[in-house]
């Protein structure tokens, strides 16, 4: 029973550092970025400007404002630990393609002389995936998290309409889409190999 123990203590430390060290440095950053009147904010991404693409990578760590970094902690901490309570694998692979396809999708079709920056994009990554990976699991309790998801935070799917001013709706977009691209090939149930009989032994006299 105390191994047992030890080794949920273990996955919960893991999960710890896993959640709490990038929000450290999400709210470290946000720290100098204000002391420094948004000079950091240079290093988001530029649609379609070469050197804009360094911002997919750091563009999840800055924030327009402290309120706009604490309406992003409470989801990613609830999102990603759903996420990490299933495995740590798909919370690494799920954080790593919402990066890489909402700073994409928003390099490509952001406004031209604009800056997107925020974790928002990883986070409806997280929600994408945590929405959709019941219907390709297939499994009853994913499927029941789906909807009570769907229930409880369906309303930030608004989120990926334009026309909201000083809202990123692609890397909302391009993240949730993410997000659901690492469901369906994370999550979707695989063919079980049909067991083929071994040929019938023939005696030869």
């Amino acid at each position: 029973m105390s191994s047992d123990w030890q080794a949920i203590k273990r996955e919960l430390k893991l999960h710890g550092w896993l959640l709490l060290v990038p929000l450290a440095v999400m709210w470290i950053v946000q720290l100098v970025n204000a002391a420094t009147f948004h000079a950091l904010d240079r290093f988001g991404i530029h649609p379609r400007v070469l050197s804009g693409l360094l911002g997919i990578v750091f563009a999840p760590f800055l924030h327009g404002s402290f309120g706009h970094l604490m309406a992003n902690s409470l989801p990613f901490l609830i999102f990603g630990w759903l996420i990490l309570l299933h495995d740590v694998k798909d919370y690494v692979a799920v954080s790593l393609m919402a990066i890489l396809v909402g700073g994409l999708g928003v390099w490509l079709t952001g406004a031209p002389g604009s800056v997107h920056i925020g974790a928002s994009g990883v986070i409806f990554g997280y929600f994408g995936f945590l929405l959709l990976r019941g219907w390709f699991r297939r499994s009853v309790w994913s499927i029941l998290l789906s909807l009570l998801l769907g229930v409880l935070y369906g309303g930030v799917l608004f989120g990926m309409l334009p026309g909201q001013a000083g809202i990123s709706w692609q890397g909302h977009l391009f993240g949730f889409l993410g997000g659901g691209m690492s469901a369906y090939l994370l999550c979707r149930k695989r063919p079980q190999a049909v067991p083929v009989p071994a040929p019938a032994r023939i005696a030869v006299r």
